[in-house]
């Protein structure tokens, strides 16, 4: 998956991350649009909350699995693109004072802070309204069937029965509401649904079988589980620690303590070893 120099010492797997995230920061810094007349504060916006940082977890999927099925590397990238867009648009509303109410995302204010609430809402709706002119566009594939595939699926993944819907569980649940097969449930529709899609892109981009695009939303799914709790994890070791340096602190201990996750439910133990999957 790359051809470039890996340092002695550097960790193959996040060297190979870090390679990704800038080949995705550099695609979004060219497609998003530039600052320019009376909507430029929308813009400024989109480009503040969606470029800088960031693993590009999902945009490493969608480029990992596009070049299983040797999909050119500009249309994944345009995928990828959208991709992050969407999770950012999303990112933008979490952090709103209706939702989660959150003062960091990235290591910086977050949008209604360092904009105001009536601009990250906007721009957060921009965001989502541009991954789909991604995806749509004749410059990310050539067949016009492939494209209303992509959106498609993108659609289904981020609307009722993927993030919004798992969002709106989530948001509306009282920590003891929820048992463990309830969870994955939400889990599933908040964070799977959107993983399932970037697995499945370069399968659909390929035009390859139901049978791989079945099976890369299976592997889809699970690593999604995984990466929740391993993020649960990563939250309750901040919290423990105290260090009020890391992003989101506030964040990782008001989630701790008010809301449901696989930790209240599973225990630490319990979630560092899949023995229950």
């Amino acid at each position: 998956m790359t051809n470039g120099p890996i340092s002695l010492g550097q960790d193959p797997f996040d060297a190979l991350l870090s390679e990704k995230a800038r080949a995705v920061e550099d695609a979004l810094d060219k497609l998003l649009p530039r600052p320019d007349g009376a909507e430029a504060r929308l813009i400024e916006a989109m480009r503040y909350a969606a470029l800088g940082s960031g693993k590009r977890i999902r945009a490493f999927l969608v480029l990992a699995a596009a070049e299983v099925f040797h999909v050119s590397s500009a249309a994944a990238l345009r995928v990828a693109a959208s991709v992050e867009c969407l999770h950012t648009y999303a990112l933008v509303h979490d952090d709103l004072p209706a939702i989660d109410d959150d003062d960091i995302r990235r290591g910086k204010p977050a949008l209604h802070l360092a904009f105001d609430e009536a601009t990250a809402l906007l721009a957060g709706d921009a965001l989502l309204a541009f991954a789909f002119e991604l995806l749509s566009a004749p410059e990310t594939h050539a067949d016009g069937f492939v494209r209303s595939e992509l959106v498609l699926e993108l659609a289904r993944a981020s609307g009722p029965r993927g993030l919004a819907g798992g969002q709106m569980i989530d948001v509306t649940a009282e920590p003891d509401d929820l048992n463990i097969g309830q969870f994955m449930r939400l889990q599933r529709l908040k964070v799977g649904t959107i993983f399932a899609f970037c697995c499945e892109a370069g399968a659909i981009m390929a035009r390859a079988s139901n049978y791989h695009r079945h099976a890369l939303q299976a592997f889809a799914h699970d690593m999604a589980m995984a990466y929740q709790m391993s993020d649960d994890l990563l939250a309750v070791t901040r919290v423990a620690a105290n260090d009020a340096s890391q992003p989101n602190m506030r964040a990782a201990r008001e989630g701790l303590s008010g809301r449901t996750t696989f930790l209240g439910l599973m225990g630490a133990d319990r979630a560092r070893d899949n023995s229950w999957a």
